[in-house]
């Protein structure tokens, strides 16, 4: 079920966002400054995409890269590990960082590590939840998830659904965590309060690779392994609604992930879905106002794209091959480089904003759906 924005598409988001994102309420007359945040090496432990660290771009100044901030995050011989997942929160100034072995707390405004902890069976991506409180933290393709205790990193509860943690969504209410496996076909639901999983969605056709959700928490989007393309599935009734394959391109061999289409993000407003393509170095990009979501255009790439994720208000969409698109003219604005002059690749990055030096909001590393939850749902956009 979708929703869309009265106002217009890529107006600057506001106050119901800074809510939902757990941000400090700002003033309209206050200068907001928008940065991405890009976690490297964000490509496996690649470091010829930019390096070790934090990197922090200006998204209205162009992308031009602003500074580097150092992280932790490295094996006994000081090498740095590839990074997993990063999320945050503005309201608590935290930004988490996972690799293969451990998981990294910074703050937002003295940009020093305050605590970096290892887990048994190694961290995934994970999720934070709204208030900023909670971790869902994924095991490496291990059975379990751990909940974390945001301010500390200690263990609240762990989850077992045995289905090779990997990736994992927080729903935009709290009550619910999405957890996908690679070796299961069935999208686990949790329970944020028990800790318990209490449902799944599918089966799909093959294992849930990344996936998104919208912001209802009605359908799911999910690229599996072998499709080019993805599935659709109703996280009301935990059935699969469609299989959606992408027309005129076909699948081949690819780098990284094993699978053609990994990576999937819903625009803001929910209007469109933009899948990954591997192969061809492509996004496709579907009209999600009807169902089954017809295909649009495809926009070429440098590299294989393994992510794709966008701006808090839907301006920009940022591949992990590091070009910036704007998403309303579907042309190349921008190629994120280091102060090196390399060029950046990345998975895992989001949007945090700020108001001097408060962080007053911050997006997602998933392309999630943000519409109007008080504006009635579309017809078209039903299950």
């Amino acid at each position: 079920m979708f929703f869309c924005f009265p106002s217009a598409w890529f107006g600057f988001a506001g106050i119901v966002i800074a809510q939902f994102l757990g941000a400090s309420a700002f003033a309209a007359n206050e200068k907001v400054e928008r940065r991405l945040y890009v976690a490297t090496p964000g490509v496996r432990d690649l470091l010829e995409f930019g390096g070790h660290g934090l990197l922090v771009f200006d998204i209205d100044g162009e992308h031009k890269f602003i500074k580097r901030i150092p992280t932790g995050g490295l094996d006994e011989s000081g090498k740095p590990l590839n990074v997993k997942g990063i999320c945050a929160n503005a309201a608590t100034e935290r930004i988490y960082i996972s690799t293969t072995r451990q998981l990294l707390c910074l703050d937002l405004r003295t940009e020093k590590l305050l605590w970096e902890q290892r887990y048994e069976g190694g961290c995934d991506r994970m999720s934070l939840s709204p208030d900023g409180k909670v971790l869902y933290l994924p095991s490496l393709e291990g059975p379990h998830w751990h909940a974390i205790d945001a301010a500390n990193g200690k263990i609240l509860a762990t989850l077992k659904p045995d289905s090779g943690a990997h990736n994992t969504v927080f729903g935009r209410d709290g009550k619910r965590v999405y957890l996908a496996g690679l070796s299961s076909p069935l999208l686990s639901v949790a329970d944020a309060q028990s800790h318990e999983v209490i449902s799944t969605v599918g089966p799909f056709a093959a294992s849930v690779r990344p996936f998104t959700v919208n912001a209802r928490q009605t359908l799911c989007f999910v690229n599996i392994n072998g499709l080019l393309g993805f599935e659709i599935g109703d996280l009301t009734t935990g059935k699969k609604l469609h299989r959606i394959e992408v027309a005129g391109y076909k699948p081949g061999p690819v780098k990284r992930h094993g699978c053609p289409s990994h990576g999937i993000g819903l625009s803001p407003d929910e209007r469109e879905i933009w899948v990954t393509d591997a192969t061809n170095q492509r996004l496709h990009l579907f009209d999600a106002q009807t169902m089954p979501p017809k295909q649009l255009v495809s926009i070429a790439l440098r590299d294989e794209p393994g992510w794709v994720t966008f701006s808090i208000d839907g301006q920009y969409a940022y591949p992990s091959t590091g070009e910036v698109i704007d998403a309303k003219s579907r042309k190349i604005v921008a190629q994120l480089t280091d102060e090196l002059g390399r060029l950046v690749q990345s998975e895992k990055m989001l949007e945090i904003d700020f108001v001097g030096d408060r962080p007053v909001q911050a997006g997602d590393q998933f392309g999630i759906g943000r519409a109007d939850l008080s504006a009635p749902p579309s017809a078209a956009n039903r299950p």
